[in-house]
């Protein structure tokens, strides 16, 4: 299966989404995500000829498929744009509409053929929009909002025209209806599509930092140095760039020489700058405040970090979240219902007053009212803010339904070791257990165990103990001293430690006290080395308490929801650090099967969020009702977990519930306004309190009311 990503065109409102998605899923697309904020469409599919296949079925619809680059190079032509149509529509429609101003008489506007002539370029130019867009769906069986539109202002249309060519226009005669329909549907399609823009700056600002020049360093034949600017997507992996002060960090990549201050708070959330020296990482889009370096390109395109943010984002905003059902059910039927209602209203409105046109007229008024927009809109554009203003802050949600689950949260379980902890471990002491033992040749063993293990303890002792410390610390020249050891077999036991076998077939374990139990009753030690079944030594290490834990903890308890430690760590240590920072409960001494299982009792019990970095961590981040980890957790915890805290720390994790429960919170008070709008507007109409054309102008603002409640979450206080 073929994971396809498409920027499609034409897509004015939520229910147009919609009728992609169903159109999709009706041709056996998998996984299929429209955001009808960005025109992004992704699903899985088997095959390109079924692809070209889509693309002309989509075309049908009334939907243009592009690329990126199409969509930023292609001019568009005239009438093409919401607001081009309303300005062409505006200066017809407001003559028509003249001689509705009480006060003012002019009585050649009441020619009928003059108004035919002022209303017909706007009807032209609406159907050649909403006609279209209409007849299309229909034909395929999946009618949209335009349908509603269409019919109000034809039947308007018609209606007149009727009475013009009968010689009875003064009985007929509602060209203006018709053309205000349109010209304020098309306003309120434009502020629609501004207000939804605006729900999407943040991911503009990742997107638009994407694309800038870099200094290029090149070589000529006699080996000089020489620096010329390109722009950052002509560079490969490998290349060799420059990067001063004030500019922006091209693309992802590595210090090869140089001391500088980055600010990565286009990825981290977090303005601070913080210091890089060779070796160190640099993420593209982030900016040097102070320095100047030369580095390596590391990844290019899609694979940078800024790209994958990006794109995570976008998938997630495409995603529907369980509260969304509901209402595409409703947007489903709602045309066909709005339709029947409306047939309904004219029929008995015609009966009751025995007059055609004031039945017309209250039928044309609740198909133009009835907006299945402000349903279908209601949850993207909340999540498209919920998720750009997490994306700003350094917080990636995997999937919009992780923004949901938020709110039923009641207890966090946190790991200990990289989590609660930093994770940077300093040696405080180590024995050898056996008299006469070579303090040279436990090094070597340890060093040749450890840097084979991506355990943050591990990777501290294999630092202090590389090769060359070893040989600083040797009595005198050795090969052994000076050599790693080479293993026959290696492997890494999660929850235990490391196991390896030598060439001469000699055992090893370097692990926790769960490997040495048989061997002594110290439970104290962080790390245990055994040979051939005898314990050799042990080694100490310290690891500080994150900043900012202790303030995570409080404000969790002060929203009542419950914190837990669960560690594969000694339980001396972990109920000295749950003491520390006054954690409710301590599990303790478990291996990564055993926190899998406790995870799956706490979820069964209650909504459960885990937050963890380590590779025994993600079957357990995997299984809660929301995993959360660190960005410079190990991959796999990443891929685990679906939030991901990209600034260093957990200062981020009461953000990320607050934005969570506040994203639903706009999601339902969304909802309520398009029911409640709907329930409301349409009786009104049908009673003959709303005209069709203050229907329009409504109809056009109920889409900007839910935009801007959206919007609130830019500012909204979630913490």
């Amino acid at each position: 299966m073929e994971n396809v990503q498409w920027k499609v065109e034409g897509m004015d409102c939520a229910s147009c989404a919609l009728t992609i998605h169903k159109y999709l899923e009706k041709q056996g697309m998998k996984n299929v995500k429209v955001n009808s904020v960005s025109g992004d469409v992704s699903f899985l599919v088997n095959g390109n000829a079924v692809t070209e296949k889509l693309v002309r079925g989509l075309d049908d619809l009334g939907y243009h498929v592009a690329n990126q680059q199409q969509v930023a190079s292609k001019k568009q032509p005239f009438l093409s744009t919401q607001i081009q149509r309303f300005l062409f529509c505006l200066p017809f429609t407001l003559v028509l509409m003249l001689h509705m101003i009480p006060g003012i008489h002019i009585h050649w506007l009441m020619n009928p053929w003059l108004q035919l002539a002022l209303c017909l370029p706007v009807y032209i130019v609406g159907m050649s929009f909403f006609g279209k867009s209409a007849w299309k769906s229909l034909r395929n069986g999946l009618p949209n909002m335009n349908v509603l539109i269409a019919l109000g202002a034809t039947a308007a249309f018609v209606y007149s025209l009727y009475g013009t060519l009968i010689g009875q226009a003064e009985n007929y005669l509602f060209y203006e209806t018709a053309a205000t329909i349109i010209t304020l549907v098309f306003l309120g399609n434009f502020l629609e599509d501004a207000s939804i823009r605006s729900t999407q700056r943040e991911l503009n600002k990742l997107v638009s930092s994407q694309k800038v020049m870099a200094n290029m360093i090149a070589f000529d034949d006699k080996y000089q140095e020489h620096v010329f600017p390109v722009e950052n997507t002509q560079l490969k992996v490998g290349d060799l760039i420059l990067i001063k002060t004030g500019e922006q960090v091209p693309i992802d990549s590595k210090i090869l020489w140089g001391d500088v201050h980055v600010n990565e708070a286009i990825v981290t959330g977090e303005s601070n700058p913080v210091r890089k020296q060779a070796k160190d990482k640099l993420i593209g889009g982030s900016i040097i405040s102070d320095g100047t370096v030369k580095a390596q390109v590391t990844a290019v395109g899609d694979d940078t970090i800024l790209a994958g943010i990006i794109n995570m984002v976008k998938q997630a905003q495409g995603e529907k979240p369980p509260v969304q059902k509901l209402a595409d059910k409703i947007s489903g039927i709602f045309v066909p219902l709005v339709v029947g209602i409306a047939v309904v209203a004219l029929i008995g409105n015609w009966i009751y007053f025995q007059h055609f046109t004031t039945a017309l007229m209250r039928s044309i008024a609740i198909l133009v009212i009835a907006c299945p927009c402000a349903m279908g809109l209601a949850t993207p554009a909340a999540i498209a803010v919920g998720l750009g203003r997490a994306a700003k802050n350094g917080i990636l949600f995997r999937n919009s339904t992780s923004l949901e689950m938020f709110r039923n949260i009641t207890q966090v379980v946190f790991d200990k070791t990289g989590t609660l902890t930093t994770g940077r471990f300093v040696i405080t002491g180590f024995r050898l257990h056996q008299e006469g033992a070579d303090e040279a040749e436990f090094k070597r063993i340890v060093f040749s165990l450890e840097k084979y293990s991506n355990h943050p303890i591990a990777k501290a002792i294999a630092e202090a103990w590389s090769k060359r410390t070893l040989q600083k610390s040797s009595h005198g020249p050795s090969e052994k001293t000076n050599d790693e050891i080479k293993w026959k077999t290696i492997e890494e036991i999660k929850g235990l430690g490391m196991k390896a076998t030598d060439s001469d077939g000699n055992k090893y374990w370097a692990g926790s006290f769960n490997v040495a139990k048989e061997f002594t009753t110290d439970d104290s030690h962080n790390v245990y080395i055994i040979k051939n079944d005898q314990l050799i030594g042990w080694i100490d290490v310290k690891d500080e308490i994150r900043a900012e834990a202790k303030a995570v903890i409080n404000y969790l308890h002060s929203k009542n929801i419950r914190t837990i430690l669960l560690s594969g760590d000694r339980r001396a240590k972990c109920e000295e650090l749950a003491k520390q920072l006054n954690i409710d409960e301590v599990i303790a001494e478990q291996t990564p099967e055993q926190k899998l299982q406790k995870i799956a009792e706490l979820n069964a019990a209650t909504p459960t969020a885990m937050v963890g970095d380590g590779i025994n961590d993600a079957p357990a981040l995997a299984k809660a009702t929301i995993g959360i980890s660190m960005s410079e957790a190990s991959q796999i915890a990443v891929q685990s977990a679906q939030v991901v805290l990209m600034s260093q720390g957990l200062k981020k994790l009461p953000m990320a519930l607050g934005l969570g429960k506040h994203t639903y919170l706009t999601i339902k008070q969304n909802l309520f306004w398009a029911f409640a709008y709907n329930i409301v507007a349409i009786p009104v109409a049908a009673f003959g309190f709303l005209t069709p054309t203050f229907g329009a102008l409504v109809m056009g603002l109920s889409d900007v009311v839910l935009a801007i409640n959206s919007v609130r979450l830019f500012v909204k206080k979630v913490v």
